[in-house]
């Protein structure tokens, strides 16, 4: 069992945080002692979950709505599964527009070594986009794929 301090510093995240969830109702098999509140492995999975879900860009009322289906049973395996297909759909996409920003920052890094080296762009300005090196030209095109 891990007091709501310990909690706290194993997920970096404020005790008013791990409060405000405990009132919204997403530990509700949480412990309390003398009104302290014992989180056990239940509860440290599932804020695992929590904060994996928020990190998608997920609202606290739909974890909430996720919470409510695994307390339900196996009756919402279904409807669970079919919600964690639905975020990574959302977090494939969000990583490959992510792909893309990395791809231009690599460019660039490439791009201003060279302008370094060359003490202007000139030459550079007359690469793009047609005449780049073969591995910074795929950078490059994925970079401004459409």
């Amino acid at each position: 069992m891990y007091t709501i301090g310990q909690v706290s510093e194993m997920f970096n995240i404020p005790v008013s945080t791990l409060r405000y969830y405990d009132k919204e109702g997403l530990f509700p098999g949480l412990e309390r002692s003398s009104g302290i509140r014992r989180f056990s492995e239940k509860e440290i999975e599932a804020l695992r979950i929590i904060e994996c879900l928020k990190k998608t860009g997920m609202e606290i009322k739909d974890i909430k709505q996720f919470m409510e289906w695994c307390a339900e049973g196996s009756s919402t395996y279904t409807v669970r599964r079919d919600f964690f297909l639905r975020r990574k759909k959302i977090v494939e996409e969000e990583i490959r527009k992510m792909s893309r920003v990395l791809d231009m920052i690599d460019f660039k890094c490439w791009y201003y070594e060279q302008a370094i080296k060359d003490g202007n762009e000139d030459r550079l300005n007359q690469m793009i986009p047609d005449n780049l090196p073969d591995e910074i030209k795929d950078v490059y095109d994925r970079a401004h794929e459409d």
